[in-house]
């Protein structure tokens, strides 16, 4: 804030006036210069955050190791506007690959997940398929217990891992990693994956507290000795840690099967969908960072989404996709015959279901 000066009787006349012109023209520059500093800081913030969140995200070139034996692509997208002055966003269908890790490396996971800290598993596998036009989408989750044909798969130093018949879903990640996780699906359902996005344990829970935590409504009481969460039966606010404790409880809830807990983790999508889309983050720099941060902290993706600016394109292509518009599903299975702790696909149900993710 500027305080009027003013100056000596005497100065009243051209003498007087030309010392105020003198004060308001260094005052100018005064504020000038801070305003110029303060930009320079600004974009040295922003330039920094850029660099942080960029440098958190792992990127593995899944399309190399698995080469061109791979289901075809989904069909092109619209062509673009050729009077358009900016490059449009992707518009075309597109099926992604989540997978929830179970990794126990690092203090935050264990303390999260327990067990050792050897190896990790993909306790939580979903297709998300985006429809052309990115306002509707429907999620597919593979429960971990069905027994797959699992193929040979690359490994990072030139091996490759044995196939297996009526292996468990969930082996192909642990024994081979993303790539390996890739090729099962892509195996299992004839769908192309355009892309892999993973989140290990502390990542999911720091992102439920990023936006505040999510709201969801049980139907039965949980009390869950293996997940440590216990709900009465009704509406709650979860934070971090109790949202992924509800994505991991299985054996408390229905027949104590993958797919109870798969019910579980539908309802936490959506919930945390309508907890983002509630939240308008562009108006809290601070805010937007710190889900940033949540979401690229823990996160592994194919080297097609291994940079802000290409998660930040894809983000910006769902900005029309509500959460009503999401629709989740369950692999159709059935009892396997040879366990009955297992599930193997139910066909005709599941080829009709991939074949309309094509």
């Amino acid at each position: 804030m500027f305080l009027p000066v003013t100056g000596h009787q005497g100065n009243d006349g051209a003498e007087g006036a030309a010392i105020r012109g003198t004060r308001r023209t260094k005052a100018l520059k005064v504020t000038g210069l801070t305003l110029a500093g303060l930009l320079v800081l600004g974009a040295g913030a922003a330039g920094w955050a850029y660099w942080q969140l960029n440098d958190n995200i792992r990127g593995v070139d899944i399309d190399t190791a698995l080469g061109d034996d791979r289901p075809a692509r989904a069909g092109a997208a619209p062509s673009p506007d050729p009077s358009a002055t900016a490059e449009p966003l992707p518009a075309g269908s597109l099926n992604i690959l989540v997978l929830g890790s179970d990794s126990r490396s690092g203090e935050e996971n264990q303390a999260l997940g327990g067990g050792d800290s050897g190896g990790a598993r993909s306790d939580t596998a979903m297709v998300v398929h985006l429809d052309a036009g990115r306002t509707t989408a429907t999620v597919v989750s593979i429960p971990r217990d069905t027994l797959v044909d699992r193929p040979s798969c690359p490994l990072e130093d030139g091996g490759s891992t044995r196939p297996a018949s009526a292996a468990m879903f969930n082996s192909a990640y642990e024994l081979g990693g993303p790539v390996c996780a890739v090729k099962t699906v892509e195996e299992l359902t004839d769908v192309r994956m355009d892309h892999y996005v993973e989140i290990d344990f502390a990542g999911f829970a720091r992102l439920v507290d990023a936006v505040g935590g999510v709201t969801v409504t049980t139907d039965e009481d949980i009390d869950d000795e293996r997940s440590h969460l216990t709900l009465d039966a009704g509406t709650h606010h979860l934070d971090g840690t109790q949202a992924l404790a509800l994505a991991r409880t299985r054996y408390d809830i229905g027949d104590g099967s993958d797919l109870g807990r798969i019910g579980l983790q539908h309802l936490l999508v959506k919930a945390l969908l309508e907890q983002i889309s509630g939240r308008n983050l562009l108006t809290s720099p601070t805010e937007l960072y710190e889900v940033a941060d949540a979401v690229t902290g823990s996160l592994t993706t194919d080297t097609g989404l291994d940079s802000l600016g290409e998660l930040t394109r894809l983000a910006q292509s769902l900005r029309d996709l509500p959460s009503d518009g999401v629709t989740t599903l369950t692999m159709p299975v059935v009892p396997a015959p040879s366990d009955p702790n297992r599930v193997v696909a139910d066909e005709p149900e599941v080829g009709e279901l991939w074949a309309s993710l094509r």
